[in-house]
């Protein structure tokens, strides 16, 4: 299996890049004005954005991040799937008609319809940029590891193309090329994802799949198979997995071999040089994952494979208690001295066991089932809170389009998610998942039908991250130019001096999202995308909702709200373990506190500060 760019993936990839920008040249003209600029002049139509939304909804974390979850996690991994589609019924049945009655541009144009509360749209500004900035880290983080196996090049220089390019396409053209590149996008992916799905039923399940069999000199996994079990001491630390030969990294490329020898005891090899990666010592993995036996078939049988399967009995026969699949983790540890290096590992799983729940999600102790719960949180109120996803409300011509334009979103966004389910599990059977970064299981997975369909599913995948990127950026630069500098600063701007604005602060967060793309590379997509969802969470839906739907809602109480959510939201986050043992290279266990996840404290705080600020501000008034 070749990791590498071909010429032909290299030119797929070059022509849906050209025709991304043709579109934004071609809708150039319909940005001169303010809408035309940030809300496509509210005339696209409702079936054209309801495509959109899934091809601005289905981001990296959907397309990359989950299937590399159930790749490696089974249900746990689905588990966000579900999550994510069940936000768009908040979205269906509580924000989509109001908010386009009550907006023109931005979400806090909604926010500010009644109060016109310089307070409100100072904060709501804030939030858009925030939710947005989160949102923009996994995007970009994606389109890095997208362009290491498509072009051959690193992952830095994949996040500053994708970077370029979007910059060009919003500060050229605005919504309205932002929105026929998502419906593209989101169309193909539809499209293309059911036929990845179809070549995983036709060719069933099999335990020498056709992409584990290649040339001697492709067939080396770095991380060996497991014969016996024992315990491995690393740098002083036990760790408490059974383990047999593991594959060690340090930070400066070179690996070294751990095994068991006959009596039991554990040594080390010499040091070995990184020639083993392919590419670069940080470069990519070979890829692995397998079934090691198929339930109710004898070995021969099993290395033949079962041939085509439909949905039941693929998902049947993977699920029998006798299947065993090979999954795959990684774990990191500390020396003595405080240096972080990874173990990956490899772990044999019943087919029982692989669509078992608790692989992730486990639920033994309290602050376990409070970190589920809370992510569980975010996922369901987050999606009617992403300020990306609000503003496209504004591009159609009515409340009753916006109603329509959702269910369209909604059937295409479901869909999409059960073809996750068996594109994961796909990859976990075929020899096809990144032990170092599962991202990009899908397009491996594709790889393994051949170099037109991975480089059709990858030029996808990075129209995927374009789409999504352009409309988070196109929200933060309304939020910019429309929300700060026009209605909080109150500096007049004429039509063509928002536009302009607007550019320009596309700019400006097109750079910070390149450089925080580059600093988180490696952690998982869709696990970040939970964190934007817990901050819009917090931060936005008290306030949408509670204007809705409760008369006494102040405007101190919506600032307040808003800033209460993004602080306790971002605080938790920060001082959480997940960045402790990722960013700041520290232990886990030195974090401030054992929650990951912070939608479980900081929803219901910002819900409760807006209804004590309303109170009391509206006591005062009274007074």
């Amino acid at each position: 299996m070749n990791l590498n760019g071909t010429p032909l993936s290299i030119a797929i990839f070059a022509g849906f890049v050209l025709l991304v920008l043709y579109l934004s040249y071609f809708f150039a003209r319909r940005a001169r004005s303010a809408s035309g600029y940030y809300a496509a002049g509210g005339q696209i139509h409702w079936a054209v954005n309801g495509i959109s939304f899934a091809g601005d909804y289905l981001s990296a974390a959907s397309f990359l991040g989950i299937c590399g979850m159930i790749a490696t996690l089974g249900y746990d991994g689905f588990l966000y799937s579900i999550g994510y589609l069940a936000g768009w019924i908040v979205a269906l049945f509580v924000v989509a008609e109001p908010m386009k009655r009550m907006g023109k541009f931005t979400f806090t144009d909604a926010l500010d319809a009644k109060f016109d509360s310089r307070g409100i749209k100072l904060a709501a500004a804030i939030s858009t940029l925030v939710v947005s900035i989160c949102y923009l880290i996994p995007q970009m983080n994606g389109a890095g590891s997208l362009v290491e196996p498509l072009l051959g090049l690193p992952h830095w220089v994949g996040v500053i193309i994708v970077g370029a390019i979007v910059i060009a396409i919003v500060s050229t053209a605005g919504m309205t090329s932002t929105t026929y590149v998502q419906f593209l996008k989101g169309g193909l992916l539809l499209i293309f994802s059911t036929i990845l799905v179809g070549f995983v039923l036709f060719r069933g399940l099999s335990t020498e799949p056709e992409s584990l069999r290649g040339d001697a000199g492709e067939s080396l996994l770095l991380v060996p198979e497991q014969t016996t079990e024992a315990a491995l001491i690393a740098g002083g630390h036990e760790l408490d997995h059974t383990v047999d030969d593991l594959l060690k990294f340090t930070r400066d490329g070179e690996v070294s071999w751990y095994r068991q020898d006959p009596a039991g005891a554990l040594w080390e090899t010499q040091w070995e040089s990184a020639d083993l990666i392919n590419g670069e010592p940080d470069g990519l993995l070979y890829p692995v994952g397998r079934i090691k036996a198929i339930g109710g078939m004898s070995v021969a049988d099993a290395a033949a494979g079962t041939g085509r399967l439909d949905v039941v009995s693929f998902l049947a026969t993977l699920t029998h208690p006798e299947t065993r699949i090979e999954q795959w983790h990684k774990r990191t540890v500390f020396d003595d001295d405080g240096e972080k290096f990874t173990i990956y590992y490899p772990k044999t799983v019943t087919g029982t066991e692989q669509m078992k729940p608790g692989v992730k999600f486990k639920v033994d102790t309290f602050w376990q089932k409070l970190n589920f719960v809370s992510l569980m949180l975010a996922l369901f109120f987050g999606t009617a809170a992403l300020p990306h996803i609000l503003i496209r409300y504004y591009t159609v011509p009515s409340p009753a389009c916006a109603r329509k334009s959702t269910i369209v979103a909604i059937a295409a966004i479901g869909f999409f998610y059960v073809l996750t389910l068996f594109m994961g599990l796909g990859a976990a059977t075929n020899g096809t998942v990144n032990p170092a970064d599962n991202n990009m299981s899908a397009p491996l997975l594709a790889m393994s039908f051949g170099g037109v369909l991975f480089a059709i599913i990858s030029a996808i995948a990075f129209a995927t991250v374009l789409g999504t990127v352009a409309g988070l950026i196109v929200a933060a630069s309304g939020a910019v130019a429309h929300d700060l500098m026009d209605r909080f600063g109150r500096m007049d701007l004429t039509e063509k001096q928002k536009v302009t604005a607007g550019k320009v602060a596309a700019f400006v967060v097109g750079i910070i999202a390149i450089i925080l793309g580059i600093v988180f590379r490696g952690v998982n997509v869709s696990f970040l995308v939970g964190w934007a969802f817990a901050v819009a969470a917090s931060a936005n839906l008290p306030a949408i909702v509670m204007l809705l739907f409760w008369k006494r809602t102040t405007a101190a109480g919506i600032v307040a709200s808003i800033i209460v959510g993004i602080v306790a939201a971002l605080g938790i986050i920060l001082t959480g373990p997940a960045m402790f043992a990722g960013p700041y290279g520290l232990r886990a266990e030195d974090a401030w506190h054992p929650l990951g996840q912070p939608g479980i404290i900081s929803i219901p705080l910002s819900f409760l500060t807006l209804v004590v600020v309303s109170l009391i501000t509206r006591k005062k008034a009274a007074a």
